[in-house]
């Protein structure tokens, strides 16, 4: 174990840097005398800030070349938000370990408004998610909501400045960058339904490589894992894509799981939710049968027309 180096690819934001460092913090805990050595690398998905992502290829864009930094060898491990990692998983590499998850639910900023509902008619509430916006528009029809895309300094600032009434961030991220004072409201799964993933980190290493196996093993939270596990089945069955709005929120009371998910138009028009209940050792059993419901009880149209919208296939 002494002068073994573990190098953690990780985007060069200030969250994945914290995140990075916090995984490289319970490593040398868990292992001392472990050096661990953070790679910094920039994708496109950070490059590109002025277009939607659902437009330049979707969430994927972030984890592209960290994956090819794992690939190439210049890396042994990479930390991922969860709620940005594809449902399908890239051959040769996988994601053996979630650790303890953060905060999953989404968080309301505002600095004149207390909630959604005190939003005036024909307020702009800004994020960069079409499952957020699929939501509150549900809720709010009368409110313009545009997309806000950037680092979280970015989008605070853009708040600041009034160009918008609120923002909608995962509160997660905040709470990492210590910035927990700026949330005004957290806003509970009732009111919007987390993404797949949302508050997790994942690990990923190359399929084979049980060297850095066995040393991120000990991190593996079992009930993250579990809950994480029963969101991303949801997701893999709808087969999900940052095209399209999907929420999936899984709770464990005991050795039981209460799954609760979604699948709607950007519009906010049509919402299809379920939810569906069973023994934990059935996670990913449980979201996949709520991920086909969902597809019986009107989602499959859903993502058919939406789908076909975003590759400009008229219907």
């Amino acid at each position: 174990m002494p002068g073994e180096i573990l190098r953690i690819a990780t985007r060069k934001s200030p969250l994945a840097v914290w995140q990075a460092e916090h995984v490289a913090g319970q490593l040398r805990a868990a292992h001392p005398g472990l050096r661990v050595e953070l790679v910094r690398m920039s994708t496109r998905g950070d490059r590109i800030t002025d277009a939607p992502l659902s437009r330049i290829g979707g969430k994927g864009l972030f984890l592209k070349e960290l994956e090819q930094g794992l690939l190439d060898g210049r890396a042994d491990i990479a930390v991922h938000s969860m709620k940005d990692v594809p449902a399908a998983m890239t051959p040769d590499l996988h994601l053996p370990v979630i650790p303890a998850r953060g905060d999953p639910r989404d968080a309301f900023l505002s600095v004149r408004h207390a909630s959604l509902w005190d939003i005036p008619e024909g307020g702009m509430i800004g994020t960069a998610s079409l499952r957020r916006q699929c939501q509150i528009r549900a809720a709010r029809p009368d409110v313009r909501v545009a997309t806000l895309r950037g680092s979280v300094n970015t989008r605070l600032a853009k708040l600041d400045e009034g160009q918008f009434d609120a923002i909608i961030l995962a509160a997660s991220g905040l709470q990492r960058l210590q910035m927990d004072a700026r949330i005004t409201r957290l806003l509970p799964p009732e009111e919007s339904l987390p993404a797949v993933g949302q508050g997790a980190l994942g690990i990923q290493c190359r399929v084979g490589d049980t060297a850095a196996e066995a040393l991120i093993a000990p991190l593996d939270d079992a009930r993250s894992h579990t809950r994480v596990a029963a969101e991303r089945a949801v997701n893999r069955e709808l087969e999900g894509s940052c095209q399209v709005p999907i929420g999936a929120y899984a709770e464990l009371h005991g050795d039981q799981l209460r799954l609760r998910a979604l699948v709607g138009s950007p519009d906010g028009r049509e919402v299809v939710r379920g939810e569906t209940n069973g023994a934990a050792k059935d996670a990913e059993a449980l979201g996949t049968r709520l991920g086909h419901e969902l597809l019986e009880r009107g989602g499959r149209e859903i993502l058919v027309r939406l789908i076909a919208e975003a590759q400009g296939i008229a219907q």
